[in-house]
């Protein structure tokens, strides 16, 4: 099949309505479609192409999709396979949205949505003391979990400034710790 944008379009379209489950199903259908179906590339370059789209931030599938798109045709590849892989998920979610909004009318509907929220509440904080059992591990650590915690509820200062503050700061500390022990074992 010919490389051109309506065709790398629609391949990923049609990844994309099969794509269920997150970035790790998405190795075997390109597998299906891009290698064995129309060889347009070959099994080890999809496999970098999937270890590069885990590897940037973003959603694996978008970006491998990018990646691949920009294979075939450049920038016009990349736009054709990542609008491909996407537009699936936005009219699915278009939809569930509408049918959502003439749902919520419903009182039984409204307490189902209270009971999830309530469920929601109780995962997050699960996870929470999942993560502070990992993470929470000596003074320094918990420093910084008390001035994110401060920052982000009572100063309302931006979570990604806080995210690359905090990074920063351990990296200090690693560095820190590291030339200490280079100068103790002088």
């Amino acid at each position: 099949m010919e490389k051109t944008f309506w065709n790398i379009y629609k391949t990923f379209f049609k990844v994309g309505t099969l794509l269920l489950g997150g970035g790790y199903v998405i190795l075997p259908l390109l597998q299906s479609e891009l290698v064995e179906k129309k060889n347009w590339v070959n099994h080890d370059e999809l496999c970098e192409y999937y270890a590069l789209g885990q590897s940037v931030p973003g959603i694996i599938a978008a970006n491998m999709s990018i990646f691949v798109g920009y294979k075939l045709l450049r920038q016009k590849g990349a736009f054709a396979a990542a609008t491909g892989i996407i537009t699936p998920a936005f009219l699915a979610i278009v939809l569930i949205a509408k049918i959502l909004q003439e749902l919520i009318k419903y009182q039984f509907i409204k307490s189902i949505f209270w009971g999830v929220g309530v469920g929601v509440v109780i995962l997050v904080i699960l996870a929470v003391k999942e993560m502070w059992k990992k993470s929470i591990v000596d003074k320094f650590s918990f420093a910084i979990f008390i001035s994110a915690f401060i920052l982000s509820a009572f100063l309302k200062v931006s979570p990604a400034i806080i995210i690359i503050a905090s990074a920063i700061a351990g990296i200090i500390y690693k560095l820190r710790l590291d030339k200490q022990k280079g100068d103790n074992q002088c």
